[in-house]
């Protein structure tokens, strides 16, 4: 089972001196091409292309050199109200190997790898191109290799690779049946966190593995309803 989690906006800053480590290697000519065209681009037009605000400048800067950046696993890179209910740091070895990352630079990262911090969004558009013109087939070929997919990213990055089979989890209030939106991610985080110790096979094998940990869910098909 690999759990695909949706990236932060923020990410923390700093790391060390060394090379970025990337799985999924299939995924490197896009991922060159877009360092590439960052560090090609002046930092107006990729405030502008990238909808970074203005305050955020330094964090444009940055991606003019993230060949030179400090890394950090992708696990620690990201932050957030998901992140902060994962609590990775407490997660073992072994559950942290069935995480991985949906990234707009990089396609798709697994938990441990070394990256810089970027900023670069999914509905953002470089070189005139959205992000999903600029990957294309590529993170939907190689999610597809995976035997089993949980895909909890955010909309945007779905798009830019979706895994026909996967499956996908909605949280929904329990009284009313509309879709939670302000604790989303932390519920998500919270799943992520359940499943993650448990080589999971099917759609069944999440479904029973959550409801053991306490949440209310319903299995249709490919999609995890959360009912909180």
């Amino acid at each position: 089972m690999l759990i695909v989690l949706p990236p932060s906006e923020t990410k923390a800053p700093g790391g060390n001196d060394a090379e970025m480590q990337l799985s999924f290697p299939s995924l490197d000519p896009v991922r060159t091409l877009l360092l590439d065209a960052l560090s090609a681009t002046d930092v107006d037009t990729m405030m502008r292309e990238l909808k970074i605000p203005a305050g955020k400048r330094a964090e444009a800067e940055e991606n003019l050199a993230l060949r030179s950046a400090p890394v950090m696993p992708a696990i620690q890179r990201y932050t957030g109200v998901l992140y902060d209910a994962l609590d990775a740091a407490s997660l073992s070895t072994d559950a942290l190997s069935r995480l991985a990352v949906g990234s707009a630079l990089f396609g798709v990262v697994r938990a441990g790898d070394l990256i810089p911090r970027y900023r670069v969004s999914g509905g953002s558009k470089l070189g005139g191109k959205t992000m999903k013109a600029w990957w294309g087939s590529a993170v939907t070929k190689v999610l597809a290799e995976e035997d089993f997919v949980v895909d909890m990213r955010s909309g945007a990055y779905q798009q830019l690779g979706p895994v026909p089979g996967a499956l996908t989890v909605r949280v929904e209030q329990s009284a009313t049946g509309k879709v939670v939106s302000h604790f989303n991610k932390q519920y998500k985080g919270e799943l992520a966190r359940a499943l993650a110790p448990h080589d999971a096979a099917s759609t069944e094998d999440v479904a029973d593995i959550a409801a053991s940990a306490g949440f209310d869910v319903a299995l249709d098909g490919t999609l995890l309803t959360m009912r909180v």
